[in-house]
């Protein structure tokens, strides 16, 4: 299995890009292939670490692209356009069999318009979707979508609801994984036009595509442990995601500052420090990696924009899971006969 990598997107790129990967090397299978300007990803690494790539690893290696896609740029016409840089030249491999999973933390319209324009749609899907990983009690909450398409149709919201519900049977081997429509309350009446008619189409149709639809779910029964998935629109998703992020981050910035105050509250964080940790690990995103490109033929994952070393080593862990399971093939089976 080859995990391509777009060395050079993202705000940290390519120090944080260039750490995680060769961090990753002895924790996955997989061979990497950085994709970037070769000539400075080789400084780099040399820089860190002191030596060659190839005295490190003969398992990580460089893919020249020219060209960058910067956050500031139109997706449609940076893909067309910047026919060389590191995003593209990675769609490009993706799609030519070089690789089995691509990942970029570059700009999200560009590489969702480059998943589908250069690896293309599952046939029988609409749109594809950005599918979070979020920790919940004593699990983990997929959120779709995540960010990908802010204008959408009850349709988009059920095959969201599909997709996920195939993604999860068969990555985590959760048989019926519970699917909520994300709302402002549980009654089947409330919410808005978009929502009410998604909850309509997903009642109807959640026997037949073999979704476990649990209804409407609120925002703060989300992270109960009794949800797998919560669908909604890729604008709604994406402050959801956001808020949820600075939340966690409010959380553990207060919990470590009211244990600073004195000598008697540092001396109770050492009586609480297990428990305090524990805490800390459960709502740490980064564990959980990136966020998956579900509808498309070939395995494709956006890390988050501000990935440091630790967020890229878990995405690349993460992506090489991705392809082990089989998700995009069982996606494909699965819409096959929705063809037109």
């Amino acid at each position: 299995m080859k995990i391509i990598l777009d060395a050079m997107g993202g705000d940290n790129a390519p120090d944080a890009n260039i750490k995680g990967a060769i961090n990753s090397i002895k924790k996955i299978k997989a061979e990497l292939v950085l994709v970037g300007k070769e000539e400075i990803i080789r400084s780099k690494i040399k820089e860190f670490y002191g030596k060659n790539l190839e005295e490190i690893t003969d398992r990580i290696h460089i893919k020249n692209a020219t060209d960058t896609i910067e956050m500031e740029d139109v997706p449609t016409v940076a893909i067309k356009h910047k026919k060389d840089s590191s995003m593209v030249v990675g769609f490009h491999m993706l799609r030519e069999g070089e690789g089995d999973v691509f990942i970029s933390a570059g700009n999200s319209g560009a590489l969702l318009t480059g998943a589908t324009l250069i690896v293309g749609r599952i046939k029988g899907i609409d749109r594809p979707a950005l599918a979070g990983i979020l920790p919940a009690y004593h699990s983990r909450l997929v959120l779709i979508d995540a960010g990908s398409n802010t204008n959408c149709k009850p349709i988009n919201l059920l095959q969201f609801a599909q997709m996920s519900s195939i993604y999860i049977r068969n990555t985590f081997g959760i048989e019926h994984p519970a699917i909520g429509l994300l709302n402002i309350g549980t009654e089947e009446t409330k919410g808005n036009e978009l929502v009410r008619e998604s909850y309509q189409l997903l009642k109807e149709n959640a026997e037949k595509l073999d979704i476990n639809f649990i209804g409407n779910v609120e925002g703060r029964d989300a992270f109960s442990g009794k949800v797998d998935a919560i669908v909604a629109d890729g604008f709604t998703g994406n402050v959801f995601l956001k808020t949820t992020e600075g939340l966690g981050k409010f959380v553990k910035r207060t919990v470590k500052e009211s244990f600073e105050e004195n000598i008697f509250t540092k001396f109770s964080y050492l009586v609480a420090r297990k428990s305090i940790q524990s805490l800390s690990k459960a709502m740490d995103y980064k564990s959980y990696g990136g966020a998956l490109f579900l509808g498309v033929k070939k395995p494709v994952v956006k890390a988050h924009g501000s990935s440091d070393e630790i967020l890229f080593e878990y995405t690349i862990i993460q992506a090489e899971k991705f392809v082990e399971n089989k998700a995009v093939d069982k996606m494909i089976e699965a819409f096959a006969p929705n063809e037109q």
